[in-house]
């Protein structure tokens, strides 16, 4: 883990995950790479003469090099080799090429998310980066004294399609020294038994060297309360779940999400890419 991608809008949730992504960087000698983005207009042309920078995009410069400077002036970023980028447009493929560009191992990213899993993520700037990213991209919705990760619930299928996503999170877990703790949610709309989904299991992991994890089977309404309830249950300090790319994370939910569960999506999430 030698580079991470943190996007801001100098917003509190950015500065939080900010904050998480000087942690990690510090534990690993790892730098990390700033970006902001601005969407507004570049140019003026007026019909015969020459394009010019236009006022409005000077203030807005000026007024980014400075949030710029009061962020780089933290304690917590002492000592952490701090790349400064700035792109002109608000658009999700910048974080993708800005990945390309740095080589890019980690995107770290804050969330207001309001309530449950899904709120988290659909409809939000997470969501959109989630989608378009090939690296892991860890959401973090709150500020965290000290980033650790004992217990770490990494819920799937476990269908074949998973395995590379489960090989990123093997190599998570090892570089933070955490328990893997294998979650196959069950519902009504597919149901298993127990011994099958065991077996699912233990298959999808076959080959793998890990041995610091646990099987979990959980019955729920819906695929996030199960997430959410066994991640309270075992009071995980991240939950990690696989993505579809261009059906984002809408693709791995199912049902409504209980008005009980809103305070249990503060865990930290760290999404890898199928």
């Amino acid at each position: 883990m030698n580079r991470i991608l943190v996007p801001t809008d100098f917003s509190d949730h950015a500065e939080n995950a900010l904050k998480v992504a000087a942690m990690i960087a510090k534990k690993y000698n790892a730098e990390i790479y700033l970006l902001h983005m601005m969407e507004i207009p570049m140019r003026q042309t007026d019909q015969g003469q020459t394009e010019s920078i236009i006022p409005e995009t000077l203030f807005f410069m000026n007024l980014a090099r400075k949030k710029f400077e009061t962020l780089m002036a933290q304690d917590y970023l002492k000592d952490i080799t701090v790349h400064e980028t700035v792109k002109e447009d608000i658009t999700f493929n910048e974080i993708k090429d800005s990945c390309l560009e740095f080589n890019i191992d980690l995107i770290i990213m804050g969330s207001h998310g309001a309530s449950g899993l899904k709120d988290m993520f659909i409809g939000s700037n997470a969501e959109k980066v989630v989608r378009s990213s090939e690296v892991p991209v860890l959401v973090i919705k709150n500020e965290h004294l000290d980033f650790k990760i004992s217990n770490f619930v990494f819920a799937s299928d476990f269908k074949y399609d998973n395995k590379d996503t489960y090989r990123q999170a093997v190599k998570f877990a090892k570089a933070f020294g955490s328990k893997i703790h294998l979650l196959l949610v069950i519902t009504s709309n597919d149901f298993m038994t127990s011994y099958e989904a065991q077996s699912r299991i233990k298959d999808f992991i076959s080959g793998q060297s890990f041995e610091n994890y646990t099987i979990n089977i959980h019955n729920d309404y819906t695929i996030e309360q199960g997430i959410l309830n066994v991640s309270k249950d075992i009071d995980a300090d991240l939950i990690g779940i696989s993505t579809h790319g261009r059906q984002g994370i809408a693709h791995f939910f199912n049902g409504s999400i209980s008005e009980d569960l809103v305070n249990h999506a503060n865990r930290p999430v760290i999404t890898f890419k199928i």
